[in-house]
C-alpha cells in the first residue's frame, strides 16, 4: 500500500512538474517559433530578453515592487502578530479574520476595488502605490508565518529583560526580533515573491507606465508569441525557485540551530 501511495504521488508531482520544465525547455530553443521538442538549443531568447529596453524595465518594475510590498507586509504582519500572540485583544478572532480577509475575497474582486480607489486618487501607475496595494494581498502569508514564529519565542525572555530595566524599543531590537529573525526573513521572502509573481492586481493597477514581468508577458502573449517569452518565464520560475531555495536554507538552519541549543 506505501509503494502505492508513493508511486502516486510521485506521478502526480511529475505531472504538475512538466508544464514548468516544458517552458524552461522552450526557452534555449533555437527556432524562430515556440516548438516542442525544440530542434536546436540556444540563447538568443535570453539575449533578446536582456536586450530589450521594455523586457529589463519591466524586471526593474518587478523587482521595485516587490521590494516595497515585502517591507511593507512584513513590517506591518510582524507588529500585528506580535499583538495578536503577546496582547489580551477582546475581539482577537474577529480581527485575525479582516487581516486574512485579502486570501478569502477573489484577487479580481480586490483588484477591481483597488482600481477604482487608484483611478479616483490618480495612483494608477503610481509604483509605491502598487507595492501597497500588492502588500495587501501579501500581508496574510506574512501574518500566518509569524504568528507561529512568534508563538515560539518564549515569553519568560522578555518579562526577563523588562524587569533588568529595557525599554520596550531594546526589548524589540534586542530580544524580539533577534529570537523572531528567522522567521522575520521567511515571511520578507513569501512576500516579495507573492508581489513578483502576482498578476490580476498589476493589471489593473499599473497601466503603461509601470508594467511589471507578469503584465509584460500577459500582454505580450496577445501580441505575439515568441521563445522570448518562454525565456522571460524561466527568469520568472528561475527567480521564484532561488526564494524557495533559501526559504529552505533558512529552515534547515533554524533547525540545526534549534538542535544544537537544545
Amino acid at each position: 500500500m506505501q509503494r502505492i501511495l508513493a508511486g502516486y504521488v510521485t506521478a502526480m508531482c511529475l505531472l504538475l512538474m512538466a508544464p514548468i520544465v516544458i517552458v524552461v525547455i522552450l526557452a534555449f530553443s533555437g527556432a524562430g517559433y515556440l516548438q516542442f521538442p525544440p530542434t536546436a538549443l540556444s540563447l538568443r531568447w535570453f539575449a533578446r530578453f536582456l536586450g530589450d529596453d521594455q523586457w529589463r524595465a519591466a524586471l526593474w518594475y518587478s523587482l521595485v515592487i516587490g521590494a516595497i510590498a515585502c517591507t511593507i507586509a512584513t513590517t506591518i504582519g510582524f507588529f500585528a502578530a506580535y499583538a495578536l500572540v503577546r496582547r489580551p485583544i477582546a475581539a482577537k478572532k474577529l480581527l485575525l479574520s479582516l487581516l486574512l480577509l485579502p486570501v478569502i475575497v477573489p484577487t479580481v474582486i480586490t483588484a477591481i476595488a483597488m482600481y477604482f480607489l487608484s483611478a479616483r486618487l490618480g495612483l494608477v501607475g503610481n509604483v509605491l502605490w502598487i507595492g501597497c496595494c500588492h502588500a495587501v494581498v501579501a500581508l496574510p502569508v506574512v501574518l500566518l508565518i509569524l504568528l507561529a514564529t512568534l508563538q515560539g519565542v518564549d515569553v519568560n525572555l522578555e518579562r526577563a529583560a523588562l524587569s533588568l530595566g529595557s525599554s520596550r524599543l531594546r526589548l524589540f531590537l534586542r530580544v524580539v526580533v533577534p529570537l523572531a529573525a528567522p522567521g522575520i526573513i521567511s515571511a520578507a521572502l513569501f512576500a516579495f515573491l507573492a508581489s513578483f509573481d502576482e498578476l490580476i492586481i498589476s493589471l489593473f493597477l499599473t497601466g503603461i507606465r509601470a508594467q511589471t514581468l507578469p503584465v509584460r508577458i500577459w500582454n505580450s502573449l496577445h501580441m505575439q508569441i515568441e521563445p522570448t517569452i518562454a525565456a522571460v518565464s524561466a527568469v520568472l520560475i528561475g527567480i521564484t525557485g532561488l526564494v524557495l531555495l533559501l526559504d529552505a536554507s533558512l529552515r534547515r538552519w533554524r533547525a540545526a540551530r534549534t538542535g544544537a541549543g537544545t
